[in-house]
């Protein structure tokens, strides 16, 4: 069973209204945030756990910004909903592995694409979520903490280092 099936079965045991809007998982893509958070060195004790919790909180963030893969978004107050619901259930699972250091980089990557999306820029949350699974699966390093931070302040120059890091990464 892979990570989005195991998501479903998840959300159907949390029970209604959540269970009542669930679609096919789509087919997964190898390239996910999660697959890549679980192939890291932080994440050998529990991959599966890693792979599980990780798309959980990626797919509450397509609830809110993009295109669900698990659960229907017909309903916009159901969709955010459910959202918040995974992002709780996701990050309730890594509390209970221990991993603070991943609970606090994914609840950047939350708050920060929800500044890119306020921002119009949307489409950079790409490049954060795998920079983000980049340091739950292999720690942060001072290049992405770095862009993290000029995100914050100084949105253009954090773009920008958010995405060279990412194509450095991706050719790597």
């Amino acid at each position: 069973m892979n990570a989005l099936e195991r998501l479903a079965t998840l959300i159907a045991a949390d029970g209604e209204p959540l269970a009542g809007a669930l679609i096919a998982p789509a087919a997964p893509n190898g390239a996910s945030p999660a697959r890549l958070a679980a192939n890291g060195p932080r994440a050998l004790r529990a991959p599966e756990e890693y792979e599980l919790l990780v798309e959980t909180i990626y797919e509450g963030y397509l609830l809110h910004y993009g295109t669900s893969r698990v659960v229907s978004a017909a309903d916009p107050d159901l969709a955010l909903l459910a959202g918040d619901r995974l992002y709780a259930l996701g990050l309730e699972r890594l509390v209970a592995l221990g991993d603070l250091d991943a609970v606090r980089e994914l609840a950047d990557v939350i708050a920060l694409c929800s500044l890119l999306v306020a921002r119009g820029e949307r489409a950079s949350c790409e490049s954060l979520w795998r920079a983000g699974a980049h340091a739950v699966g292999w720690g942060a390093d001072a290049p992405y903490e770095r862009a993290k931070s000029l995100l914050r302040s100084d949105g253009e120059r954090g773009r920008v280092a958010l995405l060279e890091l990412d194509a450095r990464r991706r050719s790597a």
